[in-house]
């Protein structure tokens, strides 16, 4: 797969951290997988991953009150 940005062929499988900013509140997602761009750091997810993401924002707005922080391997 080429980066999007800088167009370089080295994007690997890593993990990251996915910010989020709701209405009422920040939620953080801890070791997402993703794919990583070795000379840029461009982060790229899957449909599934983003998918999964989507869900779990759902779930945690409801009595999420200001910041919350989750790993995803628990929720997935």
């Amino acid at each position: 797969m080429k980066c999007l940005l800088c167009k370089s062929d080295t994007m690997n499988d890593d993990k990251t951290t996915y910010f989020a900013q709701l209405k009422n509140c920040y939620i953080i997602i801890e070791n997402v997988p993703c794919k990583k761009c070795e000379q840029c750091g461009e982060v790229v997810y899957s449909a599934s991953v983003l998918e999964k993401i989507d869900e779990i924002l759902d779930k945690v707005e409801s009595i999420a009150s200001k910041t919350f922080i989750m790993d995803y391997s628990s929720a997935a």
